[in-house]
C-alpha cells in the first residue's frame, strides 16, 4: 500500500477519474440550493437535480471531492474515531454514460493499482437480489463468494425519498486487521466495531419509485458513489482514527503544544483536542462559504459549533480567545484546493473574534451559575436541572441547550425539558415563523418543464435595452396558458430579452413589450433556473399567444440608475476595505434605481469620520472616470487575478469579473455602468447594526444626491431665516435655542414643584391601616422624579408611613410611586411588590426596592382598581 497524504489521495482519485472520462468540478458551496437542507451533506446534493430529471447535465460523467457538514450527531463528535462535523466525500457520477460493471471495476482499479490497497482484505456487500452486482464482482473482478455479502434494503438500497430514483447499492468494505475486532465469534463485514470499514458505497440509481411501491425503469441508468477522505486516509496511512491522519493531526499537535497536554493519555483530554479540531475546520469553511451567526438555521449550527469549541479550549487551559490561531495551520493543511479560506481569511478572523470574545464575556458567569446549580442539586440528592436554569443559561448567558446538556451529563444529570420548551415557547414560535421551509425547488415545477422543453433564456441586455423576443411560455395564477386575453397580471418568458433578472441583490428591470400594436407593461423580472420570467401587466383585454414575437424595451432610465447604484456599491465595498481593514466582505445588498443598501462584516459602529473617508474615496473614483472592464474568466483564473467572491452569490465554471482598474475587482453578474464618472456622485444617507458582526450602509447616488442636497439647502436657508442667523452660525444658534430650552423648562419644573410640596396636603388622603400611615395622591402630568420628591417630604409625616403617588397626564397615561420608611418596611411593606402588581392592572410594568419603587401603565382608567389592590395587598401584608 501506496504511503500517501490526504492531498495526495485527493489529487490521486480525481486524475483517476479524469483518465476515464469524467469532468473535475469543484467542490460547491456547503450552503446548498435546496432549501429542504441546511447544509451539503453529500457529494450528490448539488448534483440532485440531475437525478431527478429537472436539469440536463452539462457533462454526462463528473467527478468531485465534495465539501460537506452533517450536524445530527454534534455530541458525538471528538468522542469516537469518526465523528465529524465538516468532512470531504469523494466521488464519481454519471447519467447514462456507464453503470454497474464499470462503477464496480473501476473502483476496483483505483483501490488496488492507483494507491494499492491488499486486494486480499477488500470485501464488497451488494443488494440480495442484485444479480448483475454480483456477476460483476465475482466474475470480472473476480472476487471469490466467501467475500460477497448480500444484505436487505436497509442496508444495501438507496431511496432519494418516498417515490422517485432509487436503486441498489454496493458497499466496499477494508479489513484492517485482527487487533480492531471486537472478538465475537460473529465478527465480520457488517459488523459495528472498527475491524471491517466501510469506505466506499456505489449507488446504481436505476429505479423510479412511485406511490403505489412499485419501481419502473428510469430513462437513464445513473451512478452516484461517495467516499470519505479522511476515513479512507486513515487506512492509507495505517492509523487508528481520522483524527490520526494529517489532516487532523497538524492541528491536535497545536493544542498539546500550547497547553501542555500529551495527546494519547487522557481520554478527556484526547476528546477535548478533537473537538476543537473538527469545529475549526466545520467553522472556518462556513464562514469562508457565506454563513454568518445566528439564531437559527445554519448560523445557529456555526455559532453552536464555535461555543462548542470555546469550552473545550477553556477546559484545557485556554484563557483568551484562541481560535483563529489555527488558521494558519489549517490554511496549510487545506489552503490548496480549497483557496477560499485563503481569500476569505480577514472575514474569518473577524467573524471569529468577534463571536469568541462574545461568548468569553458570559462563558464564566454561565460556568458558575451552572456550577452553582450542580453542587445545589448535589446537596439536596436531586438530579435534573430546571428548565428555568437551562433557559437563563441560553438566553442571559449564550449557552446552546446542547451544551447544557452535554456540561449536565458530564455531571451525571439530566434535564427538565419540558420546562425549558415552555419558557422557550415564545421564541420557538417566533423561530418556527421566521424558519418555515420553502417547499423544494428541487421537486419541479412549471418553470423547470419550461426550461427543459426549450433550454435557458438567452440575456442580451448587458449593452442593449432593446431587443425582440419570441414568446415561449405564458402563465397566470391559474397555470400555463397557449393564449392570454384578458386583463391583468400575468407571466411571459422569452427565448430572448434584454430584461435583467433580479438576482444578486439588484432589483429586476421594468419598461414594456409591444406586440401587434399593443403595449404590455413590464413590472418585474424575475429568474427561475436558467429562464427569465417577465411580470406583464395588461390594461385592456387583447390576445396574445404563445409563438409570437415582441418588441422589448427596458425602462432605461431606471436602469441607468440601477446600474450608478450596483457600480458604487463595488466602489464603496473596496473603500471600506481600505478603511475599516481587509476583513470587510460584502454580506447583502440591495440596489434599486432610488438607493443602494450595502451590508458588510465589521464588529463596530463606522465613525462620522470613517464614513467621511468613504464618501471621498468613492467620489474620487467617480471624479477619475476611469473606464470599467468586464470580462469572463474560469473560476480559478478570477480568483487568481485577485477577484472578490461575494458570500451571497453561487458561482459556476464561467464566471463574469467586472474590474474598476487599479482599485476594485469582483465577480458579478449584474449590470453596470461603463465608467465610473458616470455614477455622478455618491453620499452615506446613514450606517447602523443589522446583527452581530454585520452593519447597513444606506446610500445614494446621481441625480438622487442632488436632489437630497437641494432639499437639504432648502431646510438650511429656512432654517436660517428662522432662526435670524447666517449659515456659518446656524449651530451654535440652535445649541444656543435648546440650552434656552432646557433653563425655562427646569424653572417651569422647580416652581412647579415648589408649588406642589407647599400643596401637597390638598392632594393627599389620608388611611391608617394596622399601624401604618398611608398617603395616597394623584397629581395632573407630574414627572416620577418630582413624585419621588414630594414623597420624601411626605414618608416623614409619621413613624410608619407609606406614600402612593400617581400621575395621569392627557393621554390617560399613569405614573406610579410608592415609597415607604423604614418602620412601614419593617412591618412588612414591599413597595417594589405594591408597584409591581397595580402595574398590571394599569397595563404597564414597574418594580423597585422595598423603600421606593416606581411603574406606569397605558390604561389610566384602572388607576382606582390599581390602588385598591394596593390597599388590600397592605392589608393581607401587616396582618390586617
Amino acid at each position: 500500500m501506496k504511503k500517501l497524504t490526504a492531498f495526495e489521495i485527493r489529487e490521486l482519485f480525481i486524475k483517476f477519474w479524469e483518465s476515464k472520462g469524467a469532468k473535475h468540478l469543484q467542490s460547491f458551496s456547503l450552503v446548498p440550493d435546496d432549501p429542504s437542507l441546511l447544509f451539503t451533506i453529500a457529494g450528490m446534493v448539488p448534483l440532485k437535480p440531475y437525478y431527478l430529471g429537472i436539469k440536463e447535465p452539462e457533462y454526462p460523467r463528473v467527478v468531485t471531492c465534495q465539501k460537506c457538514v452533517r450536524t445530527n450527531d454534534i455530541e458525538n463528535v471528538g468522542r469516537t474515531a469518526r465523528h465529524h462535523t465538516f468532512f470531504e466525500m469523494l466521488g464519481n457520477f454519471t447519467w447514462g454514460s456507464y453503470f454497474k460493471h464499470e462503477a464496480i471495476t473501476w473502483a476496483w482499479e483505483f483501490l488496488t493499482k492507483y494507491i494499492e490497497l491488499d486486494p486480499n482484505r477488500l470485501y464488497a456487500t451488494i443488494y440480495k437480489d442484485d444479480e448483475e452486482a454480483y456477476n460483476v464482482w465475482r466474475n470480472d473482478v473476480g472476487l471469490p463468494d466467501e467475500k460477497i455479502f448480500r444484505f436487505g434494503q436497509d442496508d444495501n438500497y438507496w431511496f432519494m425519498g418516498e417515490t422517485g430514483p432509487c436503486g441498489p447499492c454496493s458497499e466496499i468494505y477494508y479489513d484492517r486487521g485482527e487487533k480492531y475486532s471486537c472478538g465475537k465469534k460473529t465478527c465480520g463485514v457488517g459488523c459495528d466495531c472498527d475491524r471491517y470499514m466501510e469506505i466506499w458505497n456505489l449507488v446504481f440509481t436505476q429505479f423510479d419509485r412511485q406511490k403505489d411501491g412499485s419501481l419502473p425503469l428510469l430513462p437513464h441508468k445513473n451512478i452516484d458513489t461517495g467516499m470519505g477522505l479522511e476515513r479512507l486516509a486513515s487506512v492509507i496511512q495505517e492509523v487508528d482514527t481520522n483524527y490520526e491522519t494529517d489532516l487532523f493531526t497538524p492541528l491536535i499537535d497545536y493544542t498539546c503544544s500550547k497547553t501542555g497536554i500529551k495527546y494519547g493519555t487522557d481520554p478527556k483530554n484526547d476528546m477535548a483536542a478533537r473537538v476543537i479540531a473538527d469545529h475549526i475546520r466545520a467553522v472556518a469553511f462556513m464562514l469562508a462559504d457565506g454563513v454568518l451567526p445566528s439564531n437559527d438555521g445554519p448560523g445557529y449550527v456555526l455559532r453552536r459549533l464555535l461555543r462548542r469549541a470555546v469550552r473545550f479550549g477553556k477546559l484545557l487551559g485556554f484563557e483568551k480567545n484562541f481560535l483563529c490561531e489555527y488558521l494558519p495551520i489549517l490554511i496549510k493543511i487545506m489552503g490548496d484546493p480549497y483557496r477560499e479560506l485563503i481569500d476569505q481569511r480577514p472575514v474569518i478572523e473577524n467573524i471569529i473574534n468577534i463571536e469568541e470574545e462574545k461568548f468569553n464575556n458570559t462563558l464564566r458567569q454561565g460556568t458558575e451559575l451552572f456550577e452553582s446549580e450542580c453542587r445545589k442539586l448535589k446537596a439536596q440528592g436531586k438530579n435534573i436541572i430546571s428548565g428555568e436554569i437551562i433557559f437563563t443559561l441560553y438566553d442571559t448567558y449564550g449557552f446552546p441547550p446542547e451544551l447544557t446538556r452535554e456540561m449536565a451529563e458530564e455531571q451525571n444529570l439530566k434535564l427538565d425539558e419540558d420546562g425549558f420548551k415552555k419558557s422557550m415557547e415564545l421564541q420557538r414560535e417566533r423561530a418556527r415563523s421566521s424558519s418555515k421551509q420553502k417547499k423544494s425547488a428541487l421537486t419541479g415545477d412549471v418553470y423547470n418543464d419550461i426550461e427543459n422543453e426549450s433550454g435557458k433564456t438567452e440575456f442580451t441586455g448587458y449593452e442593449n435595452y432593446k431587443d425582440t423576443g419570441k414568446i415561449l411560455a405564458l402563465l397566470n395564477s391559474e397555470g400555463r396558458h397557449e393564449k392570454i386575453t384578458a386583463a391583468g397580471e400575468f407571466e411571459i418568458v422569452l427565448d430572448r430579452t434584454p430584461f435583467y433578472a433580479e438576482r444578486g441583490g439588484e432589483v429586476g428591470d421594468t419598461g414594456i413589450m409591444r406586440i401587434n400594436g399593443h403595449e404590455i407593461k413590464i413590472i418585474n423580472t424575475v429568474p427561475h433556473g436558467n429562464i427569465i420570467v417577465h411580470t406583464a401587466k395588461l390594461e385592456n383585454n387583447i390576445t396574445i399567444s404563445t409563438g409570437g414575437i415582441v418588441e422589448c424595451e427596458v425602462d432605461n432610465e431606471r436602469r441607468k440608475a440601477i446600474r450608478r447604484n450596483h457600480t458604487a456599491t463595488h466602489l464603496l465595498h473596496e473603500a471600506l476595505g481600505q478603511i475599516l481593514g481587509r476583513h470587510v466582505r460584502q454580506a447583502g445588498s440591495l440596489v434599486t434605481d432610488e438607493f443602494l443598501r450595502f451590508d458588510f462584516t465589521h464588529h463596530s459602529p463606522v465613525t462620522d469620520d470613517e464614513i467621511i473617508q468613504a464618501e471621498k474615496i468613492v467620489n474620487e473614483q467617480i471624479l477619475l472616470n476611469t473606464e470599467l472592464k468586464i470580462n469572463s474568466y474560469t473560476r480559478d483564473e478570477a480568483q487568481n487575478l485577485g477577484a472578490k467572491a461575494l458570500f451571497e452569490e453561487k458561482y459556476g465554471e464561467i464566471v463574469r469579473v467586472v474590474d474598476v482598474p487599479g482599485f476594485s475587482m469582483e465577480l458579478c453578474g449584474g449590470l453596470h455602468v461603463t465608467r465610473t464618472g458616470d455614477i455622478g456622485s455618491f453620499k452615506i444617507l446613514r450606517e447602523e447594526s443589522i446583527g452581530s458582526g454585520t452593519r447597513r450602509i444606506l446610500a445614494l447616488t446621481g441625480m438622487n444626491v442632488i436632489n437630497m442636497l437641494q432639499k437639504l439647502s432648502s431646510l438650511k436657508n429656512s432654517l436660517t431665516a428662522l432662526l435670524a442667523t447666517d449659515e456659518e452660525n446656524l449651530q451654535e444658534r440652535a445649541k444656543s435655542l435648546v440650552n434656552e430650552i432646557k433653563t425655562m423648562r427646569t424653572e417651569i419644573q422647580n416652581a412647579k414643584l415648589k408649588e406642589l410640596l407647599s400643596n401637597s396636603e390638598k392632594f393627599l388622603q389620608h388611611e391608617d391601616i394596622n399601624g401604618i400611615s398611608i398617603e395616597t395622591g394623584r397629581f395632573p402630568d407630574v414627572k416620577p422624579e418630582m413624585l419621588r420628591d414630594i414623597g420624601d417630604k411626605a414618608r416623614s409625616k409619621a413613624e410608619a408611613c407609606v406614600v402612593i403617588l400617581a400621575s395621569l397626564n392627557s393621554e390617560n397615561a399613569c405614573q406610579l410611586v410608592i415609597m415607604a420608611n423604614e418602620k412601614a418596611v419593617s412591618k412588612g411593606i414591599d413597595s417594589g411588590l405594591l408597584v409591581k402588581e397595580a402595574c398590571v392592572i394599569l397595563g404597564g410594568k414597574g418594580g423597585g426596592r422595598k423603600n421606593t419603587a416606581q411603574g406606569g401603565g397605558r390604561n389610566g382608567e384602572n388607576l382606582d382598581s390599581a390602588l385598591n389592590k394596593i390597599h388590600d395587598i397592605i392589608r393581607k401584608s401587616t396582618g390586617a
